[in-house]
C-alpha cells in the first residue's frame, strides 16, 4: 500500500513539473515569439526564460535555489560555463546561476520535446555529434554569439549519464571553444539535481538545489594543444567537489 502511495505522489510530481514547464511557455507564446525572432532581443528572451521560467519551476517543484560564488561572471564579459549534467533540472539551475545572458549548445534531440523544443531550435546552438559538419558549424555560431557580448554553456559530459556515475568523462568542445575565443572557462558544480528530479519515473522529491560556481579558469595565452589539459583540470575540479559531498 506504501509503495503503491508512493508512485501515486512520483506520478503527480513528474505531472507537475511538466505542467510548470509548459504553462509559463503558453502565457507568454507571444512575448516570447517576438525576442526569439530576432538574435539581437536574445537578452530579453533571456531574461524571460530566467525569471518567469527557471525560477517558477525550480521553486514550484519545492527545489530552492542554493548558489554559493567563488567568484561572480562580471556584467558585459563572455565566458564559456561548464557544469556536470544529472537532470532535466540542470537547465533551469543554470539559467538561476547566472544573471549574464548565454547560449546553450546542446544536442537537436531536444528539438522533439513539445513546446520546449519549438523555442530551443530558435535560441539555442544545436549539434548533431554524429555529424563533423554539425560540430563545425557550431563553433561559427559560437563565434557569432561571443561577438555579440553572451557566453556559452555546455554540459561537457554530452549527455545524462546512468545514475551510477558520479561524473562522465568529458568531450573536448568547451574547452576547445573557449581557448580558441580566449574566454575564461567557468566550471560549476550541480550537487543535488540528480536526488531532486532525476531520470529514473518514480524518484526524485523537493530539497535544495545547491550550485557552487568556482574560481574562472583562464585560457589566456593558451592554444589547441593544451586543450586535453584544460579539460581534465575542470573535470577533476568538479569530480573532487562532488566526491566531498557524499
Amino acid at each position: 500500500m506504501l509503495e503503491t502511495l508512493s508512485k501515486i505522489g512520483q506520478s503527480i510530481y513528474r505531472i507537475w513539473f511538466y505542467i510548470l514547464v509548459a504553462v509559463p511557455i503558453i502565457l507568454f507564446f507571444p512575448i516570447l515569439l517576438i525576442f526569439a525572432s530576432k538574435e539581437r532581443w536574445y537578452p530579453q528572451f533571456f531574461w524571460l526564460a530566467r525569471n518567469f521560467w527557471a525560477k517558477p519551476i525550480l521553486y514550484g517543484m519545492f527545489c530552492w535555489p542554493k548558489i554559493t560564488y567563488e567568484e561572480k561572471l562580471k556584467k558585459g564579459k563572455s565566458y564559456m560555463l561548464v557544469a556536470n549534467h544529472t537532470s532535466m533540472l540542470d537547465i533551469m539551475l543554470m539559467l538561476v546561476t547566472s544573471k549574464n545572458p548565454f547560449v546553450f549548445v546542446g544536442k537537436k534531440e531536444l528539438v522533439e520535446i513539445p513546446l520546449f523544443g519549438f523555442f530551443y531550435k530558435r535560441v539555442c546552438i544545436m549539434v548533431d555529434r554524429e555529424d563533423s559538419r554539425s560540430r563545425t558549424g557550431v563553433y561559427r555560431r559560437a563565434q557569432k554569439r561571443l561577438q555579440q557580448g553572451l557566453s556559452i554553456c555546455i554540459f561537457p559530459e554530452g549527455g545524462v549519464p546512468d545514475e551510477h556515475i558520479i561524473l562522465d568523462k568529458f568531450k573536448d568542445g568547451a574547452f576547445k571553444m573557449a581557448i580558441a575565443h580566449q574566454i575564461p572557462v567557468v566550471p560549476m558544480t550541480f550537487y543535488d539535481n540528480k536526488e531532486r528530479f532525476p531520470f529514473t519515473f518514480f524518484s526524485g522529491g523537493p530539497g535544495k538545489c545547491r550550485a557552487k560556481v568556482h574560481s574562472f579558469i583562464t585560457t589566456k595565452n593558451l592554444n589547441v594543444t593544451d586543450t586535453v589539459n584544460l579539460r581534465n583540470t575542470v573535470r577533476t575540479l568538479i569530480l573532487k567537489d562532488l566526491t566531498s559531498m557524499v
